[in-house]
């Protein structure tokens, strides 16, 4: 497998909600695997320990379950951004994130050129997307 770089997501215990979500917006596969399947019992033991969806975009997104005696501050440093030429396709992707998030900057045509938005979905991920516009 080559080398790849890409997001790794934490929730205090949406883990599987949002990953399922995500696939819904992006399609591809989804691989979860809990807490208990590796000996936790207890509450936390249907939680996700580590999710992976595989996309046939070619976009990896992980994520888990961040443990009730770890420290979990969401925060405002990472946002994932797609970008492309295909509009269709980043249009639906920005209309799903959306819904039942936060719009800061409602994608349509910027200073640029490009069409560009800015959102944070239901799970506190903040997300760009950017449209770009035909160069010639």
């Amino acid at each position: 497998m080559p080398t790849r770089l890409n997001p790794y997501l934490s929730f205090r215990g949406d883990a599987r909600a949002a990953m399922e979500f995500y696939q819904r917006v992006f399609g591809g596969n989804l691989v979860v695997n809990t807490f208990g399947e590796f000996g936790t019992e207890g509450e936390q033991s249907d939680q996700v320990m580590h999710a992976m969806l595989e996309t046939d975009s070619g976009f990896t997104l992980m994520g888990s379950d961040v443990p009730a005696e770890m420290d979990y501050e969401p925060g405002n440093a990472i946002t994932v951004s797609l970008s492309g030429d295909d509009g269709d396709e980043l249009r639906g992707y920005w209309t799903a994130l959306a819904d039942g998030g936060i719009v800061s900057v409602p994608l349509e045509r910027q200073m640029w050129g490009d069409e560009f938005g800015a959102c944070v979905d239901r799970f506190g991920v903040p997300w760009m997307v950017n449209i770009s516009a035909p160069r010639g």
